[in-house]
């Protein structure tokens, strides 16, 4: 990727400030409203089809975590995204196929859908491989316990999708550092319900796993509700970045 192509337009920069100012702004009220310090809860930036000269902005304008959902378009984009001399903390956030881990692992701080112990096996064979410090996993859970939706299920049996498997996978393994869970609210469900019920879940992994207290919750639509049920890391795109067109 060629520098021009991570030069930030000063309209766009522009932009970026105003839709980072009313987010900021929001969660801000909403840490208010919930009575928590406005520097529990972290904004991960959503960037999966903008262009890499966004993140560059976006890092110059203060954002420190950004979240991509596909390896093919996260990889070429952190990769010019360093060479502009920006260093955000890249979460993965998307759908995760096991033979992409070695690839994911190369630039991401932190992996949050991790929902079964053939994934977390997969990212530690890869993590330990390329990485000379553990992975910071999420394991994404279901709040609705639908086996055919993406999500690690709370109480099942199963040895590969249960959540209490997935997360003793991850907090066992060398090459990753089990950090919390990640959930989107189920569709049909109202925000507070399905946060409320994933406040719970948080609560019986952090009894078994105290070190597990990231809890990534909330998007553009629903952010205030899962920051009032506790969530430490809200998942924020187009309220920020806007609606435009996808990358090609």
């Amino acid at each position: 990727m060629t520098e021009s192509q991570t030069a930030v337009r000063p309209e766009r920069r522009a932009e970026l400030a105003a839709g980072l100012a009313r987010v900021r702004a929001r969660i801000a009220d909403a840490c208010a409203a919930a009575g928590r310090p406005r520097d529990e809860v972290t904004l991960v930036a959503v960037t999966k089809t903008y262009p890499a000269a966004d993140v560059v902005a976006l890092a110059g304008l203060g954002v420190t975590d950004v979240g991509e959902n596909r390896d093919q378009e996260a990889a070429p984009k952190a990769e010019a995204v360093a060479d502009a001399g920006a260093t955000p903390r890249w979460h993965f956030i998307g759908q995760l196929q096991r033979n992409k881990a070695r690839s994911v692992v190369r630039y991401a701080d932190v992996v949050q859908s991790v929902d079964s112990v053939r994934l977390a096996a997969a990212l530690d064979a890869a993590a330990g491989a390329v990485r000379d410090r553990p992975l910071d996993v999420l394991v994404q859970v279901s709040i609705d316990g639908d086996p055919d939706r993406g999500g690690a299920l709370p109480g099942a049996a199963d040895p590969q999708r249960g959540l209490d498997p997935v997360a003793a996978a991850v907090a066992g393994a060398d090459g990753l550092r089990l950090a919390g869970l990640m959930a989107v609210a189920p569709l049909g469900w109202e925000p507070d319900r399905a946060f409320a019920r994933l406040a719970e879940v948080a609560a019986a992994l952090r009894a078994d796993h105290p070190g597990a207290t990231v809890l990534s919750a909330g998007m553009s639509g629903d952010l205030e509700s899962a920051i009032g049920h506790g969530a430490t890391h809200v998942r924020v795109g187009s309220a920020l970045l806007g609606m435009r067109p996808a990358l090609r």
